[in-house]
């Protein structure tokens, strides 16, 4: 697992393997997104497990690196965590077959989650406010791009999106700002 200044990139398969499970992707999502500092009781009520189960996901995210205790809030009798870095890349090796599995697995809890979440608002938008409805969207749009080109686009989607992202903005929000999940996958449809 190789370190930047607010990165982590995964290539171990057993970091991978350690977070592909739903609560510990949840937990994880919640401390980057937010830059908040959480106990067990916090992240249970998050992620819907008992505080016990929740401390054991903690501990074995700790265990790989990826969160870390955080100086307590307090009296030092409870327990705080926060993440170790904002942003995670996964880059497993892609000839290596464990990897690759774990790279896998990985990819799917994220995707059953995000899908989970786009079907979630699917069945409660007409509950929403007109203004929500309007603004959220589906998107899916076919390109022709060159290797190069797709990078430059993903750059590009990346720099427009900086200024918007939920951890600089908790402190001051916008009136009437909500969290919102934006999901981007770009890849090749053809064989080449």
């Amino acid at each position: 697992m190789a370190e930047e200044r607010g990165n982590t990139t995964i290539t171990d398969p057993r970091v991978m393997r350690a977070l592909a499970h739903p609560a510990r992707i949840e937990i994880m999502e919640h401390l980057a997104s937010t830059g908040a500092v959480v106990t067990a009781t916090e992240c249970a009520q998050l992620v819907g497990l008992s505080p016990s189960a929740t401390s054991y996901h903690l501990r074995e995210l700790a265990r790989y690196g990826l969160v870390e205790q955080a100086p307590s809030r307090g009296d030092g009798r409870e327990r705080v965590w926060r993440t170790r870095n904002p942003s995670l890349s996964i880059e497993g090796d892609v000839d290596d077959p464990e990897a690759r599995e774990a790279q896998s697995a990985l990819v799917d809890v994220y995707l059953t989650r995000d899908f989970a979440r786009q079907r979630q608002w699917r069945a409660r938008m007409h509950e929403e406010p007109k203004q929500w409805r309007d603004a959220s969207g589906l998107m899916n749009q076919m390109l022709l791009l060159t290797a190069d080109e797709l990078t430059e686009v993903l750059v590009r989607i990346r720099e427009v999106l900086a200024p918007y992202e939920r951890r600089g903005r908790m402190a001051d929000p916008p009136e009437g700002a909500r969290t919102v999940a934006l999901h981007c996958a770009a890849f090749p449809v053809d064989a080449e």
